[in-house]
């Protein structure tokens, strides 16, 4: 899973995906029920990461006992099938996110510490996502909304090495999660293709792909990988 990233700008957006660049602020890092920009098909906006469900009473996800409820991220397997995450599947609103890198926690000395992702290649991911818009009930307010897709990498010899394992779990079984990278070629099918279509495209990022480091510099590691 993800649960922090670095956005691209709005002219650089405009300039790689043809679009008018989103309005509206966002931070130069984004977390859970911020703002953050994505790519929707003929125009890019400014969304709360975090997707808020059809009819929900707030902009907040929560349970039904209030327990505030996590949907920053949305696993490959339900997102056809859970309530918050199916209508927009369903309708075809799935998006891109532009990162200019993303950020993981790696436990291989025994604690977390956060590791950065970029392309190797110099330019922003392409991360998939659904969105949806949501009607405030009590103002009537269009709020749009996103999800980051995520996916299995068990066995990845780099994204296999992030989040806490579980001690009870062989290394084969652990659930490791990681987003969704789409290639530029891909754009189009993700966003204009069949359910099928986009299905096709989630599969686990190459190795090649990745340039990393620490995020924190005074915590660097000897990242021989």
């Amino acid at each position: 899973m993800c649960n922090l990233y670095s956005p691209v700008g709005p002219q650089k957006i405009s300039m790689a995906y043809a679009v008018a660049a989103p309005v509206g602020e966002y931070a130069a890092t984004v977390a859970p029920l911020k703002p953050g920009p994505i790519v929707v098909p003929g125009r890019a906006i400014v969304a709360q990461w975090g997707m808020i469900a059809p009819h929900a009473h707030s902009r907040i996800p929560t349970l039904p006992n209030g327990q505030r409820m996590s949907t920053n991220n949305a696993r490959r397997e339900r997102m056809a099938s859970a309530p918050t995450y199916r209508a927009a599947w369903r309708k075809g609103q799935r998006c891109i996110i532009p990162a200019e890198s993303f950020d993981e926690p790696y436990w291989g000395t025994g604690k977390n510490v956060w590791w950065r992702f970029w392309r190797v290649d110099g330019e922003p991911w392409a991360l998939a996502g659904l969105w949806s818009e949501w009607v405030d009930p009590q103002t009537g307010e269009v709020v749009p909304s996103y999800t980051m897709i995520t996916q299995n990498c068990d066995g990845h010899p780099l994204l296999g090495l992030m989040h806490k394992p579980d001690p009870k779990l062989p290394t084969d079984q652990q659930d490791k999660r990681t987003v969704v990278s789409l290639e530029r070629e891909d754009w189009e099918q993700w966003l204009h293709g069949s359910p099928e279509q986009a299905q096709d495209l989630i599969r686990v990022p190459e190795l090649e792909l990745f340039k990393h480091a620490a995020a924190d510099p005074a915590k660097q590691l000897d990242l021989l990988l």
